[in-house]
């Protein structure tokens, strides 16, 4: 399913659950509050998924329909509006810790940088390699 909606969703996904892993197993054995540490980075990584998901679905209503920027404009004023909402109830109800889940919505920012690279080792890992190389050659080529 999510590879219907982007072709790069999927491994965004994982770069976030590959980071939200990686900062839980560093970040909890330097805490006091081991569960809220632990379901705030599990909260933040959550809220990181909805939000990638939500921005391809977005970007595909967008240019399937051509709704315009206004929609766009719209629908990422929303997209932030339930972020910070989720923060809220976060901090307010004491669910887990704000900082922690801030720290897993950045996941989302470190899974984009990362997504090349995850798409490289997919390709690697499936013995497409030379697959890419080769479409990388081509895009060369026909800048020039």
């Amino acid at each position: 399913m999510l590879r219907r909606l982007n072709k790069a969703l999927p491994e965004l996904v994982l770069g976030i659950l590959l980071y939200g892993m990686i900062v839980w197993i560093a970040g909890i054995w330097f805490v006091e509050d081991k569960l809220l540490y632990s379901t705030g980075i599990w909260l933040g990584m959550g809220i990181a998924v909805m939000m990638a998901v939500h921005m391809a679905v977005v970007i595909e209503n967008a240019v399937s329909l051509s709704s315009g920027q206004g929609k766009l404009i719209a629908m990422s004023l929303f997209r932030y509006m339930a972020v910070a909402a989720a923060f809220f109830c976060i901090a307010y109800f004491n669910i887990g810790n704000p900082i922690a889940a801030f720290i897993g919505v950045m996941g989302l920012k470190i899974a984009a940088y990362m997504q090349p690279l995850i798409h490289k080792i997919i390709l690697r890992l499936q013995g497409r390699e030379e697959f890419s190389k080769k479409c990388e050659i081509e895009t060369v080529e026909d800048k020039d």
